[in-house]
């Protein structure tokens, strides 16, 4: 496989606006969370100050607890031992406990993740990064996560959901042997297999079926996995999650910036709630402040301010960030320097700046995970020869078809060539007009409007006819933009990584750390 090339995100137009003003620095106050080398220094600095050798010596204990049912590598080893030094930070990734990884860009946000840590650990010598997947093993969305699609075949396994989805045991097996007869004949089908069955053997939750998963694929990187579900760790939340529920600091605080980006972008990802806590118990619920108590939503559990502030001093293991919230909670526990995200991520993430500032947490710098795409030579040639380059199938695609059925037209010349005449001799009559009468002109470009409009007509008419005049090349169109969006999504939203991997293995992410570019955001085009 060969990296052939990239696209900026800047030039695609699914990638949404707000990501390209924050790449470009327009958006104000967060020049500062671009990725760039002054801010990672900037950073440095700010993590330096804010986080105590204490919460040093907690995470890395924390963290050697959580490691020790694995077998480390000596890298893995050597950044756990890192993380107490007063110069060492992380850089961040985090998912959901997909069902064997999910969508393939899982595997490559993690990738990106590794490749920054080592990039800064060499152009930092001094200082020590260390790449970090926080494992989302409190999202209570089973159905969210609990499948994962191939070329061929769709996966899915069952289990009572509600509560916090690390904690769910995969007990049914039935996806496991779909699975062994689609890759049992792979070069590194029987890899994948033992992998898969490892993993989700019965009895393993989802957060060790998660840990095992991601622990044999980069485990040799020095990449270290850490739960947010942990007494220990929440505690250092008290402080913050007290106060979250007598005054609803996130709410009122994020109103500014949201209420300017729902303006200026039209939405925003994530609407913060008043109170941006769930309460676990056998399920996991939004917590809600009515008639002068907390009601625990969709049960009967309800506590007076006393009662809950009790609770939350002594089992903080039992509340639960939402997504606005998580962000907070894992700056908080970590030295963190950057957070590798998806642009949903991203989006929401931008939202909180001002909260971290009244909390007095320094905000990390947020870098818009790299998108990548395999393709076939062969695809890449019966491209060309319909005249389109891969770039051609990330812009609107529509528009690219109509352009390609339409092209060298002699109708579309000759109706181009009328519009324009039709244009200018209106200019010149509406000027005479309104000399004469305001309301003689206006008439003129009423009339103007209308015969312009048949124009559109003769337009849509004339591709739908050459769309059946060509309907083998525009059959051959839509097939090529299936394979690469197939599903018509992103591949990387589409297929697992055992797509990629049954055939090439380990090398396949050997390639993939290769082609990424720590320094800018883009898509990543690979031939296979």
């Amino acid at each position: 496989m060969k990296k052939i090339s990239t696209i900026s995100f800047l030039n695609i137009d699914g990638i949404p606006k707000l990501i390209k003003d924050f790449l470009t620095q327009k958006i104000p106050a967060f020049e500062e969370q671009v990725f760039n080398l002054k801010n990672v220094e900037n950073q440095f600095q700010k993590k330096e100050n804010s986080f105590s050798a204490a919460k040093r010596e907690l995470l890395s204990a924390v963290l050697k607890k959580q490691h020790s049912t694995s077998s480390l590598s000596e890298k893995q080893n050597a950044n756990l031992n890192f993380l107490t030094d007063q110069n060492t930070f992380t850089v961040t990734t985090g998912h959901q406990l997909n069902l064997f990884s999910g969508p393939v860009f899982f595997i490559y946000k993690i990738l990106q993740t590794i490749k920054l840590a080592d990039f800064l650990n060499e152009k930092f010598p001094a200082r020590k990064t260390v790449p970090v997947f926080w494992m989302a093993s409190e999202d209570h969305d089973f159905e969210e996560i609990n499948h994962f699609k191939t070329e061929s075949q769709y996966y899915e396994t069952h289990a009572k959901s509600g509560g916090a989805v690390g904690n769910i045991t995969v007990d049914d097996q039935f996806f496991i042997t779909q699975f062994e007869e689609e890759f049992k004949d792979s070069v590194f089908g029987t890899e994948l297999i033992l992998l898969l069955k490892k993993a989700y053997k019965k009895g393993n939750s989802l957060s060790q079926a998660t840990r095992i998963l991601v622990q044999e694929l980069f485990a040799e990187h020095g990449l270290l996995i850490i739960d947010g579900d942990d007494a220990s760790l929440k505690a250092q939340m008290k402080d913050t999650f007290r106060n979250e529920l007598l005054h609803q600091n996130l709410f009122e605080t994020t109103k500014y910036t949201v209420d300017h980006l729902a303006t200026e972008y039209g939405k925003v990802q994530v609407n913060p709630r008043e109170i941006n806590l769930f309460y676990l118990s056998e399920t996991r619920n939004r917590i809600e402040f009515a008639n002068d108590k907390y009601n625990i939503v969709d049960t009967e559990i309800k506590f007076s301010p006393e009662e809950l502030l009790r609770e939350l001093e002594e089992h903080p293991e039992k509340f639960s960030p939402n997504a606005l919230m998580r962000p907070v909670y894992q700056e908080t526990i970590l030295p963190n320097l950057a957070y590798i995200g998806g642009n949903a991520e991203i989006m929401y993430w931008l939202e909180l700046k001002d909260y971290f500032n009244f909390l007095a947490l320094p905000f990390p710098l947020l870098i818009p995970r790299n998108s990548m795409l395999f393709v076939t030579e062969k695809t890449i040639s019966k491209a060309q020869k319909l005249g389109l380059e891969i770039e051609d199938f990330f812009k609107n695609f529509a528009q690219v078809t109509k352009e390609i059925l339409l092209k060298n037209n002699d109708l579309l010349s000759l109706l181009n060539k009328d519009e324009s005449f039709l244009k200018e001799h209106f200019e010149e009559l509406a000027s005479s007009a309104e000399k004469t009468d305001p309301t003689f002109g206006n008439l003129v470009k009423a009339e103007k409007t209308r015969q312009l409009k048949s124009f559109i007509r003769m337009r849509k008419r004339l591709l739908r006819a050459e769309k059946i005049k060509q309907k083998e090349k525009l059959q051959r169109l839509e097939n090529l933009f299936l394979t690469i969006h197939p599903g018509k999504n992103w591949q990387e939203r589409s297929y697992n990584f055992s797509v990629f991997y049954s055939d090439y293995g380990k090398e396949w992410l050997q390639s993939c750390y290769e082609g990424i570019d720590v320094q800018n955001s883009e898509l990543i085009i690979f031939t296979i």
